[in-house]
């Protein structure tokens, strides 16, 4: 058999089939990683946070089947807004998207680099809006370097933002196209149930 693509092998792997043809899971390779690796199964909402924009993907997974998007939107808070109203606004979308659906895991992107201190501390005070609308409903949170991400759902770390968008939506077989920051909160969402272990 040829060579699978990244694609073929993260629908394999949602199926919880064997996978071959791709380079071993750092995990794969560990000694003691003798056990099957189980399928995630339930509804995971990604985040990518940011003041004025951020992303929120509701996915649902269920072995055997490609996974469903329940819902997505882009918490958008004009700049004309107060910092304190844009946090309360995040925490709220957050808090209605716990509320109606039965979430199993959250998971965000990590903020690996950014250019100013200033910066730093307005994407940290996004990701605080949205954890703790998590935490306040015991949600369990994870979080993912963008690097991984990306390599959990395209297969490639320096994917563009434009290929991962690509990749999303044929992963979702969405009909419509994701905004930007939707896309990237759906990414993380994958990333998560295809790196799960128990």
């Amino acid at each position: 058999m040829g060579r699978l693509t990244a694609r073929q092998m993260w629908a394999a792997k949602l199926r919880g089939l064997p996978v071959s043809g791709g380079a071993p899971s750092p995990r794969s390779a560990a000694p003691n990683a003798g056990f099957r690796r189980v399928p995630f199964q339930g509804i995971v909402l990604g985040i990518d946070p940011s003041l004025r924009g951020t992303g929120l993907a509701m996915i649902e997974f269920s072995p055997g089947r490609p996974p469903v998007l329940l819902r997505c939107q882009t918490v958008r808070v004009s700049p004309r807004e107060s910092m304190a109203h844009a946090l309360g606004e995040i925490h709220r979308s957050v808090a209605a998207f716990l509320v109606d659906f039965e979430v199993r895991h959250v998971a965000l992107e990590q903020t690996i680099y950014v250019q100013n201190f200033q910066t730093a501390q307005i994407l940290g005070a996004a990701r605080g809006a949205a954890i703790s609308a998590a935490a306040l409903r015991h949600r369990e949170v994870f979080e993912y370097p963008p690097l991984r991400v990306k390599q959990a759902v395209v297969g490639v770390g320096r994917a563009s933002k434009e290929q991962m968008a690509r990749t999303v939506m044929a992963l979702l077989g969405h009909g419509r196209t994701l905004a930007s920051d939707e896309a990237d909160a759906a990414g993380v969402a994958l990333c998560h149930a295809f790196t799960w272990r128990e």
